[in-house]
């Protein structure tokens, strides 16, 4: 077993984490066995990237209505050009939620590839070419989540993305929501890349949230889990997780294993919503 996988291990066992992992366990399970989702997932799904990216950009400060998200993810309205600066951001947020689909399939034998891809398209309007999909170099920094502190230099930075790596190449003897807990907030706290790093922190986590089983429908919506106690709270936590003690990580554990279960419940909306016929 890795140093990696040791230390992550035993973070499962840190004071209050059992317990908050059950319960997103558990959540999970009940959403699965939903009646509308033993013929409906891909619809259902798709409502939860929709929901997914109205909230995941609302924590990076762009807001737009879930109807209008649900328009723009299926093509009935078209983006503005040039795009406003809401929509800069917002056209990435989509893009990497939408793409989180096509990266849970590969994403826990191929990490960073998975991390460039949602790089590439949350970041497309918002960097030149050449800075998409890869991480940062020497003379470059993030200037994204200031609250949290300095970006880590580019050579450390790296560095902990390979460890990331070999976290989720592990992640079958580990509990899923933790796996995905310390992927959000490493993206987060580290900051790989000039910009769009809270955008593919949390697409990351629903891809593994998918990936690792915890919700194989992926219906659960994690990122209204986040977004349900503001903003404020969500940095709050990341800003904990980044001193490196075990209780600021393991606040952040918590707080990802009651967005999980916030987010099954919002995904059990969905699936009621899927059997009335109330989706818009």
């Amino acid at each position: 077993m890795s140093d990696v996988v040791s230390a992550v291990r035993s973070l499962a066992s840190l004071p209050g984490v059992p317990e908050k992992i059950d319960a997103a366990r558990e959540a999970c399970t009940q959403l699965r066995w939903h009646q509308a989702l033993r013929r409906r997932i891909p619809e259902a799904a798709a409502e939860s990237r929709v929901r997914g990216a109205q909230a995941s950009g609302e924590l990076d400060g762009a807001r737009l209505s879930v109807d209008i998200v649900r328009d723009l993810m299926r093509g009935a309205v078209t983006w503005h050009d040039p795009l406003d600066p809401v929509e800069e951001v917002m056209r990435g947020v989509v893009a990497a939620t939408a793409e989180t689909e096509h990266v849970c399939r590969t994403v826990l034998s191929a990490p960073l590839q998975g991390l460039a891809r949602l790089h590439v398209v949350a970041a497309a309007d918002l960097l030149a070419a050449d800075a998409l999909g890869r991480p940062r170099v020497a003379t470059e920094t993030s200037a994204e989540l200031v609250d949290l502190g300095p970006a880590l230099p580019a050579a450390e930075a790296a560095a902990r993305m390979g460890a990331l790596a070999e976290l989720v190449g592990a992640s079958g003897s580990l509990p899923g929501v933790l796996v995905a807990a310390l992927a959000h907030a490493e993206i987060a706290t580290v900051r790989p890349f000039v910009r769009g790093n809270g955008v593919v922190a949390r697409a990351f986590e629903r891809a593994l949230v998918q990936a690792t089983g915890l919700d194989p429908t992926g219906v659960v919506v994690p990122e209204v889990g986040h977004g349900s106690l503001g903003g404020p709270a969500y940095l709050g936590a990341l800003t904990a997780y980044g001193t490196g003690t075990s209780a600021g990580v393991g606040l952040w554990i918590e707080r990802c294993c009651d967005a999980i279960v916030a987010g099954a419940a919002e995904g059990t909306r969905i699936a009621d919503a899927v059997l009335a016929g109330r989706l818009g």
